[in-house]
């Protein structure tokens, strides 16, 4: 090493660039369920609800990659229609909690006091009432369907969303800047709009991916007790409950979807671990 070379110097705890395992393994996976469910709007291998009684109940094999079930469909074609369907009910649900949670967190955490007391003690009364539960309440009440698991799904998801807003705008509220931005007399929409959103964007994005784990999973849930997708839309978690039949003796009619719920939930929770480690600056620091 040259004399006149610089020694590097360790900073304690200081976290060297790099690529984050957890973040690139969670995008990966989330990917692979994406790219099944745009394929499938396009292409399947064969018509994911035609019944084929010959092909019953056929092992993997070169015809049909991941065998057929009792009644003769092809169960990949049905996985990559049912990834499909968890993305669509991820997505509005999501969708939902966000653009209602969000602003409710905000606007609490910006007027305080007895409004921002009231709104958060609103949202908490939603805490009573979990998504899976609501989902339930609203198939037996407006019928079993996508549409009722989104909203459903969608509503139970805001107290969550509109605790992490509330959360950050206090933090951003405290900030030199937005105190400056008060002071000039800017309007209170302006200083959510320029300061606060963007400062709190980051906890929005990560309990997004968090919530759409969870809504992946009780869409499965749902399918799986009747009160989900409807047939003969393929659904994951319909699947599952028609291969119970079939456990021990054509186990692959349960283990496709189960892997591909499995994919599901843990690439979206390994993808929100990772943009927290990243977008958090308080763990940029820390390994």
């Amino acid at each position: 090493m040259s004399l006149l070379q610089p020694a590097a110097v360790d900073v304690p705890g200081r976290r060297e660039p790099g690529v984050h395992a957890q973040l690139v393994v969670g995008a990966a996976l989330v990917a692979v369920v994406v790219v099944l469910a745009l394929v499938s709007l396009v292409w399947t291998p064969y018509d994911p609800v035609r019944a084929v009684p010959l092909d019953r109940l056929q092992g993997p094999s070169a015809a049909h990659w991941l065998g057929t079930d009792r009644f003769g469909r092809d169960v990949l074609s049905q996985l990559m229609v049912g990834a499909r369907i968890s993305l669509y009910v991820g997505v509005v649900a999501v969708g939902i909690g966000a653009l209602v949670g969000v602003p409710v967190g905000v606007v609490a955490g910006m007027r305080g006091g007895v409004p921002g007391t009231l709104l958060m003690r609103g949202s908490d009364v939603l805490l009573a009432f979990p998504g899976l539960l609501l989902a339930l309440v609203f198939g037996a009440a407006f019928g079993a369907g996508t549409t009722t698991a989104m909203v459903a799904l969608g509503i139970g998801s805001v107290p969550a969303f509109a605790r992490v807003a509330r959360s950050g705008t206090l933090q951003v509220v405290r900030t030199d800047y937005v105190l400056a931005a008060r002071a000039a007399n800017r309007p209170a929409l302006a200083v959510a709009v320029r300061h606060v959103l963007p400062n709190v964007a980051g906890l929005v994005v990560v309990q997004c991916s968090v919530n759409f784990a969870l809504a992946v999973l009780a869409e499965a849930g749902l399918s799986f007790l009747g009160l989900g997708t409807a047939p003969p839309t393929p659904s994951w978690g319909r699947m599952l409950a028609e291969s119970q039949q079939y456990l021990g003796t054509h186990d692959y009619l349960a283990l496709a979807p189960g892997v591909a719920i499995a994919v599901a939930v843990l690439g979206f929770n390994l993808l929100g671990d990772g943009l927290r480690d990243v977008l958090d600056p308080r763990l940029r620091g820390v390994r």
